[in-house]
């Protein structure tokens, strides 16, 4: 069918499929739209137990994803388990099942739609299905571009999840904070020496002032006062300024690592905060 100029109205669309129509992008979804959830609780993936990000979801998005993890079809007439994904009708045809880039073509035409309109809360969901469909598929997608989706995932969920930003950028801040303490504070802070000769003649004195380097301590590392400096060498980090304070070459690295890696976390959580909120 063709969806162009089709406005939909407190539609629940949990088992609508997209796949096939046209001009989804100008398709217009008024009032309280009822899209798929993700399966609820915890699950296990292999040894690791995983939790599905909740969010809305396509249909089609359920299909494979049953399909994919080898779930058996559900009995017929029977309502969806929320724990589980959804089967969809030729659940043991993967040929008529549609795949990650069938699926992410819908997803960006869908939010397209949603963003035409200003209802960019509405089409998060949206983009972090797409960029799901995107990181899965291994035939559209080139292998690079994968990987990268991966750490974006990781890092941010594409952007859209604040806390699991803020929750990295907590675990960089305190593993910086120990490896200061363990090997980039010195033991004290390096001393200024001045050299010089004297002309046996007399005459003028020149003298040559120079700082030790600074050494790691050999015991006590883990003090109080050690902990204030790295906790002010971090925070200064976490805002891309530095701290001023005498770093071993260890620590130089570290405290240069940090800088880098701290206040882009933090702009990723910012990010992703702004993506939620934004009318």
């Amino acid at each position: 069918m063709d969806a162009a100029h089709l406005v939909l109205t407190d539609t629940d669309l949990s088992d609508c499929l997209f796949s096939g129509a046209f001009h989804l992008d100008q398709l217009r979804l008024e009032g309280r739209t009822t899209l798929a959830p993700t399966p609820t609780g915890w699950h296990r993936k292999g040894i690791a137990p995983v939790r599905w990000t909740r969010r809305r979801t396509l249909a089609e998005e359920h299909h494979w994803r049953a399909q994919a993890a080898g779930q058996p079809s559900a009995p017929t007439g029977t309502p969806p388990e929320p724990r589980r994904w959804r089967t969809g009708p030729h659940h043991l045809d993967p040929a008529r099942t549609p795949d990650p880039d069938d699926v992410a073509a819908l997803y960006r035409q869908l939010r397209k739609a949603f963003e035409d309109g200003k209802n960019e809360p509405g089409a998060a969901d949206f983009y972090y299905g797409e960029c799901e469909m995107r990181r899965h598929d291994r035939t559209g997608t080139p292998k690079t571009e994968r990987g990268l989706l991966w750490a974006y995932w990781l890092l941010s969920g594409y952007g859209l999840r604040a806390s699991r930003a803020l929750g990295w950028l907590a675990a960089f801040m305190l593993a910086t904070i120990v490896l200061l303490m363990a090997f980039g504070l010195p033991a004290s802070s390096p001393k200024q020496e001045a050299t010089g000769t004297v002309p046996a003649g007399g005459g003028t004195v020149t003298f040559v002032i120079d700082k030790q380097d600074p050494k790691n301590p050999t015991r006590d590392r883990f003090t109080g006062k050690r902990f204030d400096k790295a906790l002010s060498v971090t925070l200064n980090s976490v805002v891309f300024r530095s701290s001023g304070q005498d770093l071993t070459t260890t620590g130089t690295y570290i405290e240069m690592t940090s800088r880098i890696l701290e206040p882009a976390l933090l702009a990723l959580a910012v990010l992703a905060v702004r993506g939620r909120i934004k009318r």
